[in-house]
């Protein structure tokens, strides 16, 4: 296997003909990125590891569709987007990333509600076993295809969209959020462009939304102490290490997403993010230098916390063990998240005057 090429993987992963035999392949994939990560890091290993991802992901569905027309069940009876939430939509998947996802699909007049949402349950069942198989654990928060709310027809994601919007108390807008990170990775990419188009053309008209937003996407803050120090775990089998995935990873990711609605960038990647508000004149060009510089640290740094199978699936705690933590690696850190302070002291001042210039 290691001497396989990306073509080669990828084939192997689109010839697969059973969910067993790409679980063998996501292994053998596994170990042979992880001996690299050991060694160097680079954004190429991460690009990479979300396109092998993302083959897996879209092989699954294609086989979903062709075991439910096997068994009788037909082929789509309409158009639908399968979305990714989280870092699968913003294609900064670690090897370990859990599943974040929903399923859209086009209304129709020719099907009843319950004729669609009687196939949709079918296909989105059979595509969670085959990625569940394949070692992905499904999200703890429950944003998932199985969770009707996030498996509906277009209209009725639109009408919920507008419920959130209106009614913008802390749950509703954490869900605003996680959809303005999705991207479709099967089906219908136009159901998927409308739905984010019409997002975004809200926030346009009602600015005022993004004060709620703000204070969501400020919630995790940066772990470094006021002397410039790293803010590390105090109890248990983490101690002494550090959480990179809510201390430096998260808090930079939010608010380039918060930053990226308030411009109305379509693109959910974050480094994509920032070149666009970069291109657009929306920051200057030097900040966005050191938010790219920042933001590879982060992922780097997230690739390097130690992975574990639990029944089989590949899970991580997000921390970097304290025997990780060397003078070269905390000396990055610390770069990374002075970085990350500064962003979030710009991020509040972007939206404060956006909402003073509307009132104005």
């Amino acid at each position: 296997m290691n001497h396989l090429s990306m073509e080669q993987i990828l084939e192997r992963i689109y010839q697969s003909e059973q969910f067993d035999e790409m679980r063998i392949t996501r292994d053998q994939v596994h170990e042979m990125f992880r001996e690299h990560l050991l060694f160097s890091h680079s954004p190429e290993i991460g690009r990479k590891v979300n396109k092998i991802h993302d083959a897996f992901i879209y092989r699954t569905i294609e086989l979903a569709e062709h075991l439910l027309e096997d068994e009788g069940f037909g082929k789509p009876p309409v158009p639908y987007a399968f979305i990714l939430f989280g870092s699968g939509g913003r294609s900064e998947q670690t090897l370990w990333s859990d599943q974040d996802n929903g399923l859209i699909y086009k209304d129709s007049e020719d099907y009843t509600k319950e004729e669609l949402d009687a196939y949709f349950i079918k296909l989105v069942e059979c595509i969670l076993h085959g990625l569940d198989i394949l070692g992905y654990p499904p999200c703890e928060g429950n944003v998932i295809s199985s969770n009707k709310q996030w498996r509906k027809s277009l209209t009725t994601y639109e009408e919920m969209l507008m419920t959130w919007f209106n009614e913008p108390d802390w749950e509703n807008i954490r869900y605003l959020l996680i959809m303005a990170d999705m991207r479709c990775i099967f089906g219908s990419q136009a159901l998927a462009d409308q739905l984010k188009s019409e997002f975004l053309a809200y926030v346009q008209q009602h600015p005022s939304i993004l004060n709620f937003m703000l204070s969501n996407t400020l919630h995790h803050k940066i772990s470094l102490g006021v002397f410039g120090h790293l803010i590390t775990e105090r109890y248990g089998e983490d101690a002494g290490g550090f959480d990179v995935k809510y201390g430096a990873y998260i808090p930079i990711v939010n608010g380039i997403r918060l930053l990226a609605i308030q411009a109305g960038i379509m693109h959910s990647s974050t480094s994509e993010r920032i070149k666009q508000l970069k291109e657009s004149s929306f920051i200057p060009e030097q900040l966005a230098n050191e938010w790219l510089e920042a933001f590879a640290a982060a992922l780097k740094l997230r690739d390097l916390t130690p992975y574990q199978l639990d029944d089989e699936k590949y899970s991580t705690r997000g921390r970097l063990g304290a025997d990780q933590l060397t003078k070269e690696v905390k000396q990055e850190l610390k770069q990374c998240l002075r970085t990350g302070i500064e962003l979030q002291k710009y991020v509040r001042k972007s939206i404060f005057s956006r909402i003073e210039k509307e009132k104005g």
